[in-house]
């Protein structure tokens, strides 16, 4: 009986213990990863006039139903007002009743008729609120109109709050405007829209894929290189873009809006975003935005929020993930980093049955995907940055429902290829006299240092090791059996891309008038190889690429 006692003792305390080992393994485990920082930002415009029955009575319920959500939940964040609901009264109350050590209030940057004309400016728009670039953002204005605009409604948000927005977001945000806001308000955060082409007559390609970077003074979308050149506001990419699928149509909409059904609206997207936004590795932090503008009203938006809402209150529960307001993202921002950072967003499973991985990794000189299929390596992106690029509207104006940002692409897999057949370097080897694509296994993903991503691939006839470096892309094929290998750039036929030669160093491109380079430091180029744009091979086993334009 005592020894039956004592064993349950004994068993007793090695369960407590291994319960709390487990524990202090986990805290470690989430003090030592890479933090993941949520902002829910909900957007708000006084009305629609696209659809009769989205009434104004039917966007504020959509907003008081946000914040009772949100409430519900304990989970804090941030409203955007668009300057025709800063102006309600019925916004303001509701909106200065919110926990200030929870909520932030800030500036959506479409600009409707009150705040055009009490700028003192003729309005052109079809509508009071008109979504066309041309009339209700920025780019469709001058840039000393764009001023008067970011006056008025600063003091006017000021007389109301009792001080000036810390955060102001929009679709796109010219860089004299942010500039503006930055000396003379000192905004400390911003956003803009998520990699897209066309959609709703936006176009922003090439750009930091996620997280948050410094924009040039010059160019709001272009990261900068040097803190001289940089603008102190760190510009997250808003919307939660599918790694994957949103870049292969980057016409589409796969990111984590509530409203999408087969994205953030779907338990299983919504389920696998969050597990790999919160698991998978990630150099120096991963980000996204949830939340949703009362446009698409409460009916819209309801399945998805109330879907997603729990699934982040327990990965915060968790220590998984921090939700934080885009002020509070922004001052950590600046913070924590002198210039934009490196970063990584990967996937380790994709989606339901699909075999696809994928890595992108940003830095201040460059963005680049690597996508895995079937086996085989595609890097489908390249975009090089130079803060010397100024925006198109840094000193003109749209006249048309469009608006166009851009950075210097190498490679853009999207643009240059065609549906399910993206362009890219492909991995290939001669195997036999014969050119074929590498394949290989699964591929393990690491950080090495602050600035490093790491891919280690197993291919079928020896393996491949790859560094992405601030500044530098490497590849090593030293352990591979054939030695024959080699990065081709396919695109497809007729496709307009802005390369112009290769010879045996470098690749000249130009894009909008400016020339650039993609330079080796080790291996050599053959332009118009086996129809691809130009082969690279490499030099004692390694390829090296400098990633800079300068």
């Amino acid at each position: 009986m005592i020894i039956r006692r004592c064993s349950t003792l004994v068993l007793v305390l090695l369960t407590f213990f291994q319960v709390k080992v487990s524990d202090a393994q986990s805290n470690a485990t989430n003090e030592n990863r890479s933090p993941r920082i949520v902002n829910i930002v909900n957007f708000i415009r006084l009305l629609e006039p696209r659809d009769a029955a989205i009434t104004e009575d039917v966007l504020f319920k959509t907003v008081e139903n946000q914040v009772a959500l949100m409430k519900k939940y304990r989970l804090g964040g941030t409203f955007l007002l668009q300057y025709d609901a800063l102006i309600d009264p019925r916004y303001q109350q509701l909106l200065k009743s919110l926990p200030k050590d929870q909520f932030e209030i800030g500036a959506w940057w479409e600009l409707p008729k009150p705040l055009i004309e009490k700028a003192g400016i003729k309005w052109r728009g079809k509508y009071a609120w008109d979504w066309h670039s041309d009339v209700g953002f920025s780019v469709g204005y001058t840039p000393a109109e764009r001023e008067q605009i970011i006056d008025v409604y600063f003091n006017d948000f000021k007389k109301i709050f009792g001080y000036y927005p810390k955060s102001v977001a929009s679709w796109v945000i010219d860089a004299h405007s942010l500039a503006y806001m930055s000396d003379k308000y000192k905004i400390v955060a911003s956003a803009n829209c998520k990699d897209q082409v066309g959609t709703d007559g936006f176009t922003l390609w090439g750009g930091y894929w996620n997280q948050a970077y410094y924009p040039s003074r010059i160019n709001a979308y272009m990261p900068a290189q040097h803190t001289e050149k940089q603008l102190p506001v760190p510009v997250f990419r808003m919307l939660g873009s599918d790694p994957i699928r949103q870049y292969a149509d980057g016409s589409t909409v796969t990111t984590l809006e509530p409203v999408y059904p087969y994205a953030g609206g779907n338990e299983q997207w919504v389920n696998w975003f969050f597990d790999i936004f919160s698991n998978d590795p990630a150099l120096g932090f991963n980000y996204t935005q949830a939340g949703q503008e009362n446009s698409f009203t409460w009916a819209g938006m309801q399945k998805g929020l109330e879907m997603q809402m729990p699934i982040i209150a327990r990965l915060k529960q968790e220590g998984k993930v921090q939700v934080q307001t885009m002020q509070q993202s922004g001052r950590w921002f600046r913070e924590t980093y002198k210039v934009t950072p490196a970063t990584t967003f990967t996937v380790t499973k994709d989606l339901g049955d699909s075999d696809k991985k994928t890595l992108w990794y940003n830095s201040r000189f460059y963005r680049v995907n690597l996508l895995w299929t079937g086996g085989h390596l595609l890097i489908d992106d390249i975009h090089l940055f130079n803060e010397s690029v100024p925006d198109k509207y840094l000193k003109d104006v749209t006249t048309e429902n469009k608006s166009f940002f851009y950075t210097l692409p190498v490679v853009d897999g999207f643009q240059w290829g065609k549906k399910d057949h993206p362009a890219g370097f492909r991995l290939m080897e001669i195997v036999n006299g014969n050119e074929q694509e590498i394949s290989g296994g699964n591929p393990v993903f690491s950080n090495t240092g602050k600035s490093t991503a790491h891919v280690s691939w197993p291919g079928d006839n020896g393996s491949f090791e790859i560094d992405l470096q601030e500044d530098r892309l490497i590849i090593t094929g030293g352990k591979n059996k054939t030695g024959n290998w080699f990065l081709d750039l396919r695109v497809a036929d007729n496709a307009g891309t802005a390369f112009q030669s290769a010879d045996s160093k470098r690749a000249t491109y130009t894009f909008n008038g400016h020339t650039y380079y993609l330079e080796l430091i080790q291996g050599k180029m053959e332009g118009h190889v086996s129809g691809g744009l130009y082969r690279i091979t490499p030099d004692q086993g390694t390829i090296s690429l400098k990633m800079k334009d300068e």
